[in-house]
């Protein structure tokens, strides 16, 4: 008789402790719910000391972290950013100050992407990061380095890179469609459906390196200079 009393009780403890974990079962995750994550890579442009800096952003939607990837002299000190303007100097192709803070945002341009349209794209960013090119004010700066990801992806660029950094990226928005501040889907751009938008303004720079009064044929030999400088505070 106590030997089946035991039993039950055992068997009850059994059932309520199964009862007990089911009700603390965890969420399951996008991929276990079989909804499909959306990957992203971000076209992004921000003020900085001079003429500002271009980069990017890319990870999945459903996640907070972010990864960055951006091409700036290996240095805070103004040295490299001066020889820079005639000669490649050394890089570095990650973040940078200021590139997490959105009060510094003056352009941004974001396509989504399927996991499969993705790991083709950031294993190409990888590469480009890995491959340490060198940085120089008019012949690769930073918008040359995150045009040649924009290429990568399959979208139409801007015909220069040495112009303002938000000036290329909208105008990247403006070739392949999009409206300001809207997420496009790549599939939709290189099937040419996405919404085309007006040209945006860009905002104007904000420096007291160039005087007011220099000529536009001059000013147009240093555009990226110091564009990766840090933001003044």
């Amino acid at each position: 008789m106590r030997t089946r009393t035991t039993n039950c009780g055992l068997i009850a403890g059994i059932v309520a402790l199964a009862v007990s974990a089911s009700c603390h079962v965890p969420a399951a995750t996008a991929e276990e719910a079989g909804v499909k994550a959306v990957y992203y890579v971000d076209f992004r442009a921000r003020t900085a000391a001079t003429y500002g800096h271009a980069f990017i952003w890319y990870g999945r939607m459903d996640r907070k972290q972010v990864e960055v990837a951006g091409l700036h002299p290996a240095s805070d000190s103004p040295i490299p950013y001066i020889i820079g303007q005639i000669f490649p100097v050394p890089s570095e192709t990650g973040k940078s100050y200021g590139d997490l803070d959105e009060q510094y945002l003056t352009a941004s341009y974001r396509v989504t992407m399927t996991e499969a349209q993705a790991k083709p794209v950031f294993a190409y960013i990888k590469h480009l990061q890995a491959s340490s090119p060198v940085w120089n004010a008019t012949v690769y700066n930073c918008i040359s380095f995150i045009q040649d990801i924009a290429r990568n992806m399959g979208l139409r660029v801007p015909g220069t890179h040495v112009t303002y950094p938000d000036t290329w990226v909208n105008r990247l928005r403006e070739l392949n469609g999009g409206r300001e501040n809207q997420v496009v889907a790549l599939s939709n751009l290189l099937a040419g459906s996405a919404p085309k938008s007006a040209a945006p303004k860009s905002a104007a720079p904000k420096t007291t390196e160039t005087p007011k009064n220099q000529s536009a044929s001059a000013g147009n030999n240093y555009f990226s200079i110091g564009s990766e400088t840090r933001v003044p505070h």
